[in-house]
């Protein structure tokens, strides 16, 4: 949809309200008051908080599920889990490449949904109009408010249905949902703008190319290199030195073939800066994981009392992480970034990566107080002789995991929406499911991470006359040293992240 030249006519508005690069979805020019911005943005957000409250519906008490009902042991369970969630957030990469090369994000989300929600979300905000370009740095803060309302409502309450009704009712409704969302997308059909489709070569081929050339061209004098910028009038900025090595797809392998122009090349550099971020990120996105099976499993020895007759379900204290993203988002957007931007005259405030690091530094904070916390449940239980007594309750509140849940949730307000902006608005135009697909491979990658060194503590610390740091019988395991690794290894990741965001150098003069 929407590709190719758009439709002009005799009543194509001149103003300067055209939206320049998008059409409607019948090919015609747009104006911004009469398409995208909010009055889109609405029926998208309304679609991702039905997705989300279907994913954290099932993905939330999948815990409880695999060592409840299927009876599998606490370090299988939480590998199953981190691998089903893996795979979830790493596929979207495949399908960012068809939704960016082949069928749109339009189409894409009516086949799969997803993270190209968000993407033709934001695409709803012309970045080159001012007031739009802020709107959009708030559309992902909103973006995240919404969806953590509807995981607000999942884990209430699907995961009371879950415990005390039915699990097949429990994972059913998420499915009615999904397909009451699809219907709310397709209402705002008229109302969204879509992004004009380059004829172009594919941005996949073209930077691929890119790094192709430059490796024939391994051999290439650099003098030759300056001569050819000479020769084209170009300008250098700063992010032109970086990746010095690329530059050799300015010519043609061994004097035939195809050579780059310094755009493409810029590109495929824009890409390749993403990487030490992405990488570094991986150590906030190891702790992720924890939340819906640890700390689930965790919640479960605990004393969950409301009343005597009512009990929270262990998975709904995720709701926690979601209620502080819903209370904090409203202060962070309406409050602090006012205030920052008053002082460092930048339309979002803070800078992403700042914003980014900040996560990463919270993140690590939640993983030493959880340790702490698990360690005086420890001596609850032993105070009170229900070392091997596993499935008795400890006599301690579950408010004592609220600070590790509260804290996090905080973090992924800063972290979180961060990246979404970021991986967002470092990558080439054609390529912005890509970007967003790389923000959620962090997180896959980071279950599949954490699946691992689980795997590896657990054949470490088992042995024939010891219990392992994953023991079914929480009372005798060591999941606060569990979470102080954890700590360790975000402590690194951050400091590395650190280094590397000190060095970045943004793609476009304009990005903050």
């Amino acid at each position: 949809m929407a590709t190719g030249v758009p439709l002009l006519d005799a009543e194509t508005p001149l103003s300067d309200d055209v939206v320049h690069g998008f059409v409607d979805f019948k090919g015609r020019v747009v104006t911004r008051p009469g398409s995208g911005g909010w009055k889109s943005a609405f029926f998208i957000i309304g679609v991702e908080v039905a997705e989300r409250f279907a994913y954290f519906g099932i993905s939330s008490n999948l815990m409880s599920y695999l060592t409840g009902a299927l009876g599998q042991s606490t370090a299988t369970a939480a590998e199953n889990v981190n691998a089903w969630s893996g795979t979830s957030r790493l596929l979207p990469l495949l399908c960012a490449f068809v939704a960016d090369s082949f069928l749109g994000r339009y189409r894409t989300i009516i086949i799969a949904s997803g993270l190209y929600i968000l993407a033709f979300g934001a695409d709803q905000f012309d970045e080159q109009d001012p007031e739009e370009c802020k709107d959009k740095s708030s559309f992902f803060n909103w973006w995240n408010f919404s969806i953590s309302s509807g995981i607000i409502v999942a884990l209430f309450v699907l995961n009371y249905i879950e415990d005390n009704l039915s699990w097949g009712l429990g994972f059913g409704i998420p499915c009615i949902i999904m397909c009451l969302a699809l219907i709310i997308f397709l209402l705002g059909t008229m109302t969204y703008r879509f992004r004009i489709q380059s004829n172009v070569r594919n941005p996949f081929v073209r930077i691929g190319q890119v790094f192709l050339n430059a490796a024939r061209n391994w051999r290439t004098n650099p003098e030759a290199i300056s001569k050819k910028e000479e020769a084209q009038g170009i300008l250098l900025y700063q992010g032109s030195q970086q990746f010095k090595f690329l530059d050799k797809a300015l010519l043609a392998p061994d004097g035939s073939g195809e050579n780059f122009s310094t755009t493409e090349i810029e590109e495929a550099k824009a890409v390749l800066r993403l990487v030490p971020i992405w990488t570094t990120c991986l150590g906030y996105a190891i702790v992720f994981p924890q939340v819906p099976t640890l700390f689930t499993k965790q919640g479960v020895t605990m004393d969950r009392s409301i009343t005597p007759s009512l009990q929270i379900p262990a998975a709904s204290l995720q709701s926690s992480m979601s209620i502080a993203v819903v209370l904090f988002i409203p202060i962070y957007d309406q409050i602090l970034v006012p205030i920052a931007r008053a002082i460092t005259r930048k339309p979002s405030g803070i800078t992403m990566l700042q914003r980014i690091g900040t996560g990463g530094f919270l993140s690590f904070l939640s993983m030493v107080i959880a340790g702490f916390v698990e360690r005086e449940r420890l001596k609850t239980a032993v105070e009170y002789g229900l070392v091997d007594m596993p499935k008795e309750i400890v006599p301690m509140s579950v408010g004592w995991l609220l600070p590790q849940y509260l804290i996090l949730g905080i973090a992924d307000v800063f972290t979180i929406v961060g990246l979404q902006e970021f991986f967002y608005d470092q990558v080439p135009n054609e390529l912005k499911s890509i970007g967003l697909a790389l923000f959620l491979s962090i997180f896959g990658m980071g279950s599949f991470l954490s699946s691992f060194l689980i795997s590896v503590v657990e054949k470490a610390t088992s042995g024939p006359r010891r219990d392992s740091w994953f023991s079914d019988n929480l009372n005798r395991a060591r999941l606060d040293y569990f979470y102080w690794l954890l700590a360790a290894l975000s402590a690194a990741s951050f400091a590395a992240y650190l280094y590397f965001a000190k060095s970045y150098i943004y793609n476009r003069r304009n990005s903050l």
